[in-house]
């Protein structure tokens, strides 16, 4: 059975010393295509070996709202420029975060701009963060989905019902996490519930998000079977049914990335 992990972080320092161990763990259980994400410009560089050297192994190119008062400079042209290597297929993951203010509200809505700009230029989707900030992600991704087609891929979604209405009719996709299986995460589980069935990813963000049965330990991308299975059976789907919907979903949203041989 296939599983895609589209959202994981294996430049992370977590994963230094057992990094070719993590990914061999994910295709021992059937991961067969992998996205890792890209936080900081500086980071790029490892981000992109990483999807070179493995063919299942792809990447994007962006700076976390975390960071962007750390990337008041960069510019969609940068951006671009980087963004154009043929293994990044997404700009990202940018965003807005209220909960942590790492940085300014004003800086990220700027830095936002600008990846949003380069992912209408490079025709690339675009990969979403949003915390506590819904009314006006919402209201962000109204003004740029007018300005021409724009891939949106709301990630690891915590976010409420409607934000996820308003990017929805916009054509976005919504990703559930690990989240799914925690105990108290009912508003994730119903906002799950609801999503049209051709609009849903999944992830694991890790080494972020550990699902039970496995709280604790550090998440990999081979944990993203058990988040696969708490959304089939969130929404009574089988397996095979879950694994089939869910890579369709995936590689509609991002085209450039060849299926896994059958």
């Amino acid at each position: 059975m296939l599983l895609i992990d589209s959202h994981v972080n294996l430049h992370h320092h977590s994963f230094d010393e057992d990094r070719e161990a993590v990914i061999a763990r994910a295709r021992e259980v059937g991961v067969g295509r992998m996205i890792t994400i890209c936080d900081k410009i500086e980071n790029f560089d490892q981000v992109i070996a990483i999807a070179e050297s493995h063919d299942d192994i792809y990447a994007s190119v962006g700076a976390h709202p975390h960071y962007a008062k750390d990337h008041l400079d960069l510019t969609a042209e940068r951006l671009i420029e980087l963004g154009s290597h043929k293994r990044v297929v997404g700009v990202g993951e940018t965003g807005l975060d209220q909960h942590y203010k790492h940085s300014p509200f004003e800086d990220q809505v700027n830095v936002f701009r600008t990846h949003a700009k380069a992912a209408h230029a490079l025709d690339k989707t675009l990969i979403i963060h949003t915390r506590e900030a819904d009314s006006a992600m919402a209201q962000l991704l109204e003004e740029e989905a007018g300005k021409g087609p724009l891939r949106i891929l709301m990630h690891c979604y915590t976010s409420g019902a409607e934000l996820a209405r308003r990017a929805l009719a916009l054509g976005a996709y919504i990703s559930f996490s690990g989240i799914m299986t925690f105990k108290n995460a009912n508003d994730v589980r119903a906002i799950a519930s609801e999503t049209p069935l051709d609009r849903i990813i999944v992830e694991t963000d890790c080494p972020y998000l550990t699902p039970i049965p496995y709280r604790g330990q550090r998440c990999e991308p081979m944990h993203v079977a058990q988040v696969q299975s708490a959304f089939a059976k969130l929404r009574g789907l089988e397996e095979e049914e879950a694994s089939t919907l869910l890579a369709d979903n995936f590689h509609r949203l991002f085209p450039t990335i060849p299926r896994v041989a059958s």
